[in-house]
């Protein structure tokens, strides 16, 4: 499975940014436990911690996005096709039959 494949997944955009979630508190932990003498470690963990933030907010940005234009798409299909019935219908057998030839020479 291809990349593009498995961010187009919503359960794999929700499981990524449950992950994410996950990691950010991990982070958390480590900052809390941390002593303060070490000034340098952290700056790190607050950096990873913020730049996980930001991640996590645009991944969930982007699902809301993937999800509305899916939606919004299905609809336009949906309307399309209550309008033109035999067309789609048509188009549909067609489509079917290309497949069918293709599979079949392929074997």
């Amino acid at each position: 499975m291809n990349k593009s494949t498995e961010l187009s997944n919503p359960a794999s955009i929700e499981e990524l940014i449950v992950n994410i979630k996950k990691l950010m508190d991990e982070v958390e932990a480590i900052a809390d436990n941390s002593t303060k003498d070490n000034g340098e470690a952290d700056n790190r963990l607050s950096d990873w911690k913020n730049r996980l933030s930001r991640v996590t907010s645009r991944l969930g940005d982007a699902c809301q996005t993937v999800r509305s234009r899916v939606v919004t798409g299905t609809r336009k299909a949906d309307e399309t096709i209550r309008e033109h019935p035999y067309e789609s219908l048509a188009v549909a057998v067609g489509f079917g039959i290309l497949v069918g030839t293709l599979l079949r020479r392929r074997n």
